[in-house]
């Protein structure tokens, strides 16, 4: 295996200093990238495809396994030149928690070192931009609607002293804002909404079954679509998310789907792994059992 882990040395928190005490015997057995900045982690997983490097690990959270995910796309036939480990750091990191990789960074180390590898199916986000199609891949979930006008309006230094707490503070301001109808079209059924999510896995969030359905080796897309995003079914949505960790299925409309087409204003926005991709018009499609990661 010749491995490289990429990582934010400017990463805060209890697992980060947890990684920082392990660094020591990582750094023995692969290469340290460290990050200096946004979009960093892309790069330098793109280079490291080209370098020859097998094994990639993103040590972070959602948003450093977003960029290395998409840096490896960079890279020609990068999906199937290297595999994909993760070292979860960061706020939240839903894509490791989807598959059970636990947060101690000694154990999920040895995770990799084992080298058990999953080729699970890997969504995407296309837009239409001078008569190319260009792709956003993400691991775990995307969407469009109030969830992607939070991640907007996030106050990072916020996010920084209270955690995910900040997200539910920006979810609260976005709340109160217009949202307009999302189309969702699989090409035989249209439905409307003002909230559109896509899931990979199960899990969103941290630990709530959005998509209960879900498989991250089906080949679909498990979409959910809030016909309207109003306080009372927030408030609904919220009540049977923390006492049964599920929505209420009253208040959502399911489609699953190999791709689907989502039309709506162009002000509005999707986000891919909790991190901002593309306006709308887009395409979200899957690849089938495309993407090689470590499990346990």
């Amino acid at each position: 295996m010749r491995a490289c882990v990429i990582f934010n040395p400017a990463a805060k928190g209890q697992k980060a200093e947890r990684f920082r005490h392990s660094l020591a015997v990582i750094a023995a057995e692969c290469e340290l990238k460290l990050t200096s900045g946004p979009a960093d982690a892309r790069r330098l997983a793109a280079t490291a495809v080209q370098d020859g490097f097998d094994t990639i690990i993103a040590a972070g959270g959602d948003g450093t396994l977003n960029e290395v995910l998409n840096g490896i796309g960079d890279a020609p036939n990068g999906f199937s030149r290297v595999r994909l480990g993760i070292l979860p750091l960061g706020t939240i990191n839903v894509f490791a928690r989807e598959l059970k990789i636990p947060a101690q960074p000694d154990a999920a180390w040895q995770i990799v070192r084992r080298g058990k590898e999953l080729s699970v199916d890997l969504p995407r986000v296309e837009v239409d931009h001078a008569g190319k199609k260009q792709s956003t891949y993400f691991a775990q979930l995307a969407g469009a609607g109030l969830d992607a006008r939070a991640i907007q309006l996030v106050s990072w230094s916020l996010k920084k002293k209270i955690g995910p707490l900040a997200y539910i503070v920006a979810g609260l301001r976005a709340v109160n804002e217009n949202h307009p109808m999302l189309s969702v079209s699989d090409g035989v059924s249209q439905f409307s909404g003002q909230l559109v999510l896509a899931g990979n896995g199960r899990l969103y969030g941290g630990n709530f079954h959005v998509f209960p359905q879900a498989a991250l080796t089906d080949g679909l897309l498990e979409v959910c679509i809030f016909p309207r995003v109003t306080w009372l079914v927030l408030i609904q949505c919220g009540i049977c998310l923390l006492l049964t960790g599920k929505l209420p299925e009253n208040a959502v409309i399911r489609l699953r789907a190999k791709s689907f087409e989502l039309t709506g204003p162009s002000s509005v926005w999707t986000e891919v792994d909790g991190e901002l991709a593309v306006p709308l018009p887009a395409t979200f499609a899957i690849s089938p059992t495309t993407l090689r990661v470590l499990i346990p």
